[in-house]
């Protein structure tokens, strides 16, 4: 029987948006991502328990810091088993700001998966779309180690990483219908003028238009119909209750989305050097909240993990 999921899987890749290893199974998606969020829920969770118990032997004496890098590739290891493509693993939050500190880190996440056996081409280091964070996805780009750029909310993010050469982005359709929905005070938003959706159409075709290569991932979804009408994206990762749903549904959709369209539209190409960067993301208030408050989110979570592992050592 055809549904909504294997129909979207004949337009889009199809991404699992979380940590939990058997929920990946259930439902073969070709890649899958992970977030400190999401590390911190698994990591906690007593079916993976031996994966952190062998980041803290592997790890030695060499600290928390350590310990998380190799739980971070513990698990992408694990998932990479049950996937045939790629897995994103995220580099610390901190480091949103510094490009050197990411470019290390970045490197040293690749040599770890590299002594478990998984080739760079496997793996996306997932980076804030700082400006910082988009510079240093410029120089790993150009070492041969993929990045995808995550907490995307602006034209102007976007316009820099195609411009930067990076392989992947992830426009977070999610969180900007959530500050429009309270910027407006209304408890929900029409599909057909969801934000969200209309910013991922908006960069697509963009790239599309102007031949980028840098592939296109709406992420962070609150409902099917915002999936659906972003059918045709080069990917897209979902939350496996939503892929449950898309599952449940029987019946075919339609592209929304496709190359031919977008080289219709009538999208203007621009370049964005740094000042008119921050200036573009900075007239951008909804993108400038959401970029800051991800941040914040993510090291908060990345904080509780560092905490939950310190409490286990002790």
């Amino acid at each position: 029987m055809t549904t909504h999921l294997s129909s979207l899987k004949q337009h889009s890749l199809v991404v699992a948006d979380t940590g939990d290893i058997e929920s990946i199974a259930c439902f073969s998606p070709q890649d899958a991502t992970t977030n400190p969020s999401l590390l911190l829920k698994s990591a906690q969770d007593a079916r993976y328990a031996h994966l952190l118990d062998d980041a803290i032997v592997r790890a030695g004496k060499a600290g928390v810091p350590a310990i998380i890098d190799q739980l971070l590739v513990n698990f992408g290891v694990e998932i990479l088993k049950l996937i045939p493509g790629r897995v994103s693993t995220e580099v610390d939050p901190r480091f949103s700001f510094d490009t050197a500190a990411s470019v290390a880190k970045a490197q040293r996440l690749i040599e770890l998966f590299a002594a478990a056996g998984i080739g760079r081409e496997r793996v996306l280091i997932k980076l804030a779309a700082t400006w910082e964070g988009i510079r240093a996805a410029e120089i790993l780009e150009q070492q041969g180690i993929h990045c995808n750029l995550t907490l995307l909310f602006s034209f102007a993010q976007a316009v820099a990483c195609a411009e930067a050469g990076v392989t992947l982005i992830s426009p977070f359709v999610g969180r900007i219908y959530d500050w429009y929905c309270a910027a407006e005070k209304v408890p929900d938003i029409a599909v057909d003028r969801d934000p969200g959706v209309a910013s991922v159409t908006r960069i697509y075709n963009y790239y599309k238009k102007f031949g980028y290569q840098t592939q296109v991932m709406g992420a962070s979804f609150r409902k099917t119909g915002q999936i659906e009408l972003l059918a045709g994206c080069d990917l897209l990762t979902i939350a496996p209750e939503l892929l449950a749903q898309l599952d449940a549904q029987p019946g075919e959709i339609a592209a929304a989305l496709s190359v031919d369209r977008a080289k219709a539209s009538a999208a203007e190409k621009i370049s964005l050097p740094e000042a008119e960067f921050r200036w573009l993301h900075n007239s951008d208030a909804m993108a400038v909240e959401k970029l800051s408050d991800g941040i914040r989110k993510f090291d908060v979570d990345a904080r509780k993990l560092e905490a939950f592992i310190t409490r286990k050592l002790g």
